[in-house]
């Protein structure tokens, strides 16, 4: 009767002991049960903050202006910018604004006048940087300078270029001509300050000097 009843919980004790090992390793196999389905739900879930983020990364127009002008004065309520086009695309990501057929008009604090035109320009929000496309040129009318001399009228014309307002200074990587007065000068980059008068041309430059007319004395 023993026997039998050995033979009879014999299994039960096997299975009790297999069920002492498999408990030891039950938390963690719990543990790695649970990180699973959490790595499963993170690489299933919405990724709202990153859709929200692509969304407003976007290059796309916020407004636009036909036939406009815009005028901007500093604290005194002095003008020192005027910006009129055909069309004007303002992008928020980038706070620029393009315009079509740009004539920016911009008065330093000397009282200096620079026209910048062409066929399209870039601004940034204050319109103290513009890039010119096409058509380009920056004129800056005769002024007198510090010395009391006349500064000729300047104008710089070719396919590109970049004026910094603000900082007086223009410059490009494509060819530039540069017209002062009578003079004329072309060269492939072009680089130049109206702070220190100092204009840079390299590659393929070429010059034009205009004599001045000299006064002959009546008798």
């Amino acid at each position: 009767m023993k026997a039998a009843l050995a033979l009879l919980y014999e299994p039960w004790r096997s299975a009790l002991r297999a069920w002492d090992r498999i408990s030891i390793y039950l938390p963690i196999l719990l543990m790695g049960a649970l990180a699973l389905s959490t790595y499963w739900l993170v690489r299933n879930s919405p990724v709202f903050a990153n859709q929200e983020a692509a969304k407003a990364a976007q290059h796309n127009v916020d407004y636009f202006m036909r036939k406009f002008t815009i005028k901007s004065f500093d604290e005194v309520g002095a003008m020192r910018s005027e910006i009129k086009g055909i069309e004007g695309r303002h992008f928020a990501d980038t706070d620029t604004l393009e315009i079509d057929q740009p004539r920016i008009r911009s008065i330093s604090e000397l009282g200096r006048i620079v026209t910048s035109t062409g066929n399209r320009a870039l601004s940034n929000g204050d319109g103290s940087e513009v890039q010119l496309f096409g058509n380009a040129r920056v004129v800056r009318d005769p002024v007198v300078g510090t010395d009391g001399q006349i500064m000729p009228r300047m104008e710089f014309s070719g396919e590109f270029l970049h004026a910094y307002v603000n900082e007086e200074r223009v410059k490009s990587h494509l060819p530039v001509v540069l017209t002062r007065g009578s003079d004329q000068f072309s060269g492939d980059t072009f680089a130049y300050n109206n702070v220190t008068g100092i204009a840079e041309l390299k590659g393929r430059v070429k010059g034009l000097l205009v004599p001045m007319a000299s006064s002959t004395a009546k008798p």
